[in-house]
C-alpha cells in the first residue's frame, strides 16, 4: 500500500480548498449549536486558507462574542475590546467588505465599539 507523507499543499492541508470549505462548514455547525468560541476557531482556519465569506462570518462571530463578554465579564475572559479589534481587522480586510452584508457587519462593529466605549465611560464615572 502506498503511503503519502504530509507536506504543505497536499490534500487535507490548510492550503487545500477542500480543507477551507470543511473548516467553514464545521464553523457553521458550531455557530448554529451556540458554540461561538469553536465556531470562531474554525472560521479563522477557513479565512486564513482563503475561503470566500469566512472573514465576514469570523468578524460577525467575534462581534457576538464581544457582546456576550461585555454583558457577563469574568476573571480570565478575553477583553471584549480585543475581540472587537480582531473582528474589525478581519472585516475590513475582506473582499466582501464592500457588499451590503459586509457594510452591515462593519456598521454593527462600529456600534458595538461605541457601546463598549460608553459602558467604560459609565464604569469610570461611577462613584466607588
Amino acid at each position: 500500500m502506498d503511503v503519502r507523507s504530509w507536506s504543505p499543499g497536499t490534500p487535507g492541508s490548510a492550503a487545500d480548498g477542500r480543507y477551507a470549505e470543511a473548516a467553514f462548514r464545521v464553523g457553521e455547525v458550531c455557530e448554529r449549536a451556540g458554540d461561538l468560541w469553536t465556531a470562531a476557531q474554525w472560521f479563522r482556519e477557513a479565512a486564513e486558507a482563503g475561503r470566500p465569506g469566512a472573514r465576514l462570518r469570523l468578524g460577525a462571530v467575534l462581534g457576538r462574542l464581544a457582546d456576550h463578554l461585555a454583558d457577563r465579564p469574568g476573571a480570565g475572559t478575553p477583553d471584549p475590546g480585543v475581540l472587537l479589534a480582531e473582528a474589525a481587522r478581519w472585516l475590513t480586510g475582506s473582499p466582501e467588505a464592500a457588499t451590503p452584508a459586509g457594510i452591515g457587519l462593519i456598521t454593527d462593529m462600529l456600534n458595538r465599539q461605541q457601546r463598549q466605549a460608553a459602558r467604560r465611560a459609565l464604569e469610570n464615572a461611577a462613584p466607588r
